[in-house]
């Protein structure tokens, strides 16, 4: 019986698939406006970003992380930078935090996950009212940072779940 890294293309693919949710996610700037839900978002690229840079996940490259960020900035029609900034900000505070862990612990993790997006989300808010004069309402950034730090735990089992599929 094959093993599941010697399936070739598929196995490759599946090892880039965060890369290509980032990226997926990215381009598709999803809402639930439809839904009449008026305070409910979160940022799922923080949440991917935040989990692989910490796992010290291979494919994940900062390079990618910025082109994504340039990317959203488009879709999403903010100053070129800003977005790319941010993603790049949770790289090198994850990659801080992943150094000086000595025991991970997934309660640790998520609460310094919620420091870290409540500090880029105030450094986002600051720079867009700030510099660029834009008009946002802050009690969206609020709503974002609770939903974006409620789904991290979520979405944290799904990852394990996917990171056991390629160490089998």
């Amino acid at each position: 019986m094959s093993s599941f890294k010697t399936k070739g293309t598929f196995f490759k693919i599946y090892s880039m698939l965060p890369i290509i949710l980032l990226v997926l996610s990215v381009l598709n700037d999803f809402d639930f406006n439809y839904l009449n839900l008026k305070y409910f978002s979160f940022n799922f690229p923080f949440i991917l970003i935040f989990y692989f840079t910490l796992k010290d996940f291979k494919h994940f490259d900062y390079l990618i992380v910025f082109a994504a960020g340039l990317i959203n900035d488009t879709v999403i029609g903010l100053p070129l930078g800003i977005s790319s900034l941010s993603y790049l900000l949770i790289c090198i505070a994850t990659s801080y935090f992943r150094n000086i862990t000595i025991r991970p612990n997934q309660i640790k993790d998520w609460f310094y996950f919620l420091f870290i997006i409540s500090l880029i989300n105030s450094i986002n808010y600051s720079i867009l009212t700030l510099f660029f004069t834009f008009d946002l309402i802050l009690m969206n950034y609020i709503v974002n940072t609770f939903f974006t730090f409620l789904f991290y735990i979520i979405f944290v089992s799904i990852f394990k779940y996917y990171l056991r599929g390629l160490s089998d």
